[in-house]
């Protein structure tokens, strides 16, 4: 996937074999952003920034958890940085040196979706709904009576005007205000 963040071009790629210290590895990172584990990561996102075509710098996360993926609303690219789901963590980097700027579990197994709120970014997670302030501390987290995707994986989550819709694998909806309450 490619972003752009300014004159800044962004690109995320899911490395699956990618071991750390290996000599086997396809690409070289500048920076790695792991959690300290004994377990195997089932995502690594590698990320290179560019300027004119030229690149600034890269970095490869991973952490523990679930598998996830790349797409539109698995990260927020903002101005001088970008937050991004990788299995049960966000990870936010700076751009355009790809520092890390903080991680935070955020789920207890994976990270589905981001989504900007005020000054703030509501996680859609398998065991949690969360919300983070703009320094990754948990504002607060709620779960369900099961994972909250659906047999189809569509439609199972929603951001409105006035609250945040979540639906579980029993199909059962909850709806939570901006605070965390669940008002249905």
């Amino acid at each position: 996937m490619i972003a752009k963040s300014g004159k800044h071009t962004i690109e995320l790629i899911r490395v699956e074999n990618y071991s750390e210290n290996s000599t086997d590895n396809l690409i070289s990172y500048d920076k790695l952003h792991f959690v300290e584990s004994d377990y195997v990561f089932p995502t690594k996102i590698g990320l290179k920034t560019y300027e004119n075509g030229k690149i600034i710098s890269s970095s490869i996360i991973g952490s523990i958890g679930g598998g996830t993926g790349i797409h539109k609303n698995s990260q927020i690219i903002e101005n001088d940085r970008i937050v991004i789901c990788c299995s049960d963590s966000v990870f936010c980097l700076s751009i355009p040196n790809l520092d890390l700027i903080w991680k935070t579990q955020a789920d207890q197994a994976s990270c589905f979706e981001i989504f900007k709120l005020n000054e703030s970014y509501i996680i859609h997670g398998e065991m949690e709904i969360s919300r983070l302030n703009l320094n990754g501390e948990i504002m607060w987290q709620k779960s369900g009576a099961d994972i909250f995707t659906t047999e189809k994986g569509t439609d199972d989550f929603e951001i409105t005007e006035s609250f945040i819709k979540a639906t579980d694998w029993g199909n059962r909806t909850y709806k939570f205000d901006f605070n965390g309450i669940l008002i249905e």
